[in-house]
């Protein structure tokens, strides 16, 4: 697991006009953190520390520790806020958590196996991803940097769903906690054109068979 520890200071100065002299003039990004049975706490981030850390993505399901001064936070990365039409990070947003209390975060899904798998290597197809990510309920000590799928034996025409992932122990998800009715797809192997008809002319011929024989 990699260790993501970022240095911040205090904010006092509030408001848009606070805000951005930060950011213009001394590289930082407006943050807070917030969560637990703590205050929220107005905090700034080097903009350039902050945003080498998000190019890594399990950044983003990761437990951060901010330290201000002598003191530590452990976070996880709730908001982001971007400035849409520069590289600027405009303002973050830290939730705080509790070692003992299970957090929801989204997870990156690791797709193993795809140009191998028996869909595509063998039958032609090609994969169609629904979903990216997972967002799954743990314990921050059973947090994964990312949850792993193995294609290879997917086929042509198969899809696999949430209930079809393999988790790792301590971690559910949110979706299925919700019932059976939020097993949403993750991924399809497509058939490749032309199977569908194939299939639909051996349905036929079976059929002309089972006419002949009566």
């Amino acid at each position: 697991m990699t260790d993501y520890t970022l240095k911040a200071e205090v904010r006092d100065n509030m408001g848009k006009g606070a805000s951005r002299r930060l950011r213009r003039l001394e590289g930082q990004v407006p943050a807070i953190v917030y969560g637990g049975d703590k205050e929220p706490l107005t905090i700034s981030l080097p903009h350039k520390d902050l945003s080498r850390a998000l190019d890594d993505e399990a950044f983003y399901s990761h437990i951060i520790t901010i330290k201000i001064g002598r003191k530590s936070e452990k976070v996880i990365l709730k908001d982001l806020q971007r400035h849409p039409a520069k590289p600027i990070i405009v303002h973050a947003d830290f939730l705080r958590v509790s070692a003992k209390e299970k957090i929801n975060v989204k997870v990156p899904l690791h797709f193993l196996n795809a140009e191998s798998s028996k869909g595509v290597k063998l039958e032609g197809g090609s994969v169609i991803t629904q979903l990216n990510e997972l967002e799954v309920s743990t314990l921050p000590k059973d947090l994964p940097e990312f949850i792993e799928v193995d294609l290879l034996e997917v086929g042509a025409g198969d899809t696999l769903h949430i209930s079809d992932v393999v988790l790792p122990k301590g971690v559910e998800s949110v979706a299925l906690n919700h019932g059976a009715d939020h097993d949403l797809a993750i991924l399809t192997i497509k058939k490749p054109k032309g199977v569908v008809a194939d299939d639909s002319a051996d349905a036929a011929e079976a059929a002309d068979e089972e006419d002949s024989a009566e």
